[in-house]
């Protein structure tokens, strides 16, 4: 078994289509096709289903895949473990919940300083990224604060105020009770906040609406479609047009950090210590402009 051939199976896996992974791996479909009747042959086991849209994995092929993404991981690790020490270079895998108002400031220090390093980002919600992290599916995620997992290193990032926004203006929870919640779907921290809000209020609400994307959830609310939790700084353009208005909960609900989490037992490498490096310097000197601003 070649290396090579984890990595068609897994392209395979994602795409669905021998067609798409070919493209994608700039391969001759007859190639993919052989390394995958290869591997077929090899573990003497049948890893797709065949149906005229595409190949989904067979039991035994979502076991192969567990397997595969480790083995590939270490492989990556490993080649990033003999690297200049000096220099970071390569592939960094993050991912990151969509409310990181900040990240941009984050990547384009870091992109500025180490120009060998190719970033990718995927966003998601916190519980789908920490699995990823966890199954090294990615080097390191933003996400939420919440019951870190043992096996993650936890690096604190900023911390924010989420607020309750509506299209008009309310006092209390009753004001609200009629309105769907618009928010992300389940795995998100921002709704575990506001669910354990709601719990404690004893306040179900009448719909719950689910989301794809920030812009979306933002825009629907503006438009009177109903309310929704997010940290205050993503909505500060919304609130100075005054087309938004917030509600502000207590401390309990409404504190929340973005961290950056990462696997604890995967080696340093040069590329994500450095990256960690420059989470540090923007955290500190987010701090002192916080203390500046308190005391003028």
């Amino acid at each position: 078994m070649e290396f090579k051939d984890l990595e068609i199976f897994q392209m395979v896996a994602e795409k669905g289509t021998i067609t798409a992974a070919a493209k994608e791996l700039r391969y001759v479909q007859s190639n993919i096709t052989s390394r995958i009747q290869k591997l077929e042959a090899e573990l003497k086991t049948p890893l797709f289903n065949r149906h005229n849209r595409g190949m989904i994995l067979t039991p035994e092929g979502k076991r192969l895949l567990i397997y595969s993404e480790k083995i590939l991981s270490l492989t990556n690790e490993m080649r990033k473990v003999v690297q200049n020490d000096k220099e970071p270079s390569g592939k960094l895998e993050l991912g990151s919940v969509e409310t990181v108002i900040k990240l941009p400031i984050i990547l384009s220090r870091y992109n500025n300083k180490y120009k060998q390093v190719d970033i990718s980002l995927l966003t998601g919600v916190t519980e789908g990224l920490q699995f990823k992290v966890l199954n090294h599916q990615l080097d390191g995620a933003f996400i939420s604060e919440g019951t870190a997992h043992p096996d993650l290193a936890v690096h604190d990032v900023l911390e924010e105020e989420l607020v309750l926004l509506s299209s008009k203006p309310f006092q209390s929870i009753e004001d609200i009770k009629d309105e769907p919640i618009l928010c992300f779907r389940k795995g998100c921290g921002y709704r575990a906040r506001l669910e354990l809000w709601l719990e404690d209020e004893r306040f179900k609400p009448t719909k719950m609406m689910e989301f794809g994307t920030l812009e979306t959830i933002l825009g629907s609310v503006a438009a009177g479609l109903g309310v929704t939790f997010v940290p205050r700084s993503t909505v500060t353009h919304l609130l100075d047009q005054g087309s938004v208005y917030c509600y502000h909960l207590p401390p309990k609900y409404s504190q929340i950090k973005t961290v950056f989490v990462r696997r604890a037992d995967s080696y340093l490498t040069p590329t994500i210590a450095k990256f960690i490096k420059v989470i540090d310097e923007f955290r500190e000197k987010s701090d002192e402009q916080f203390q500046k601003s308190t005391q003028i």
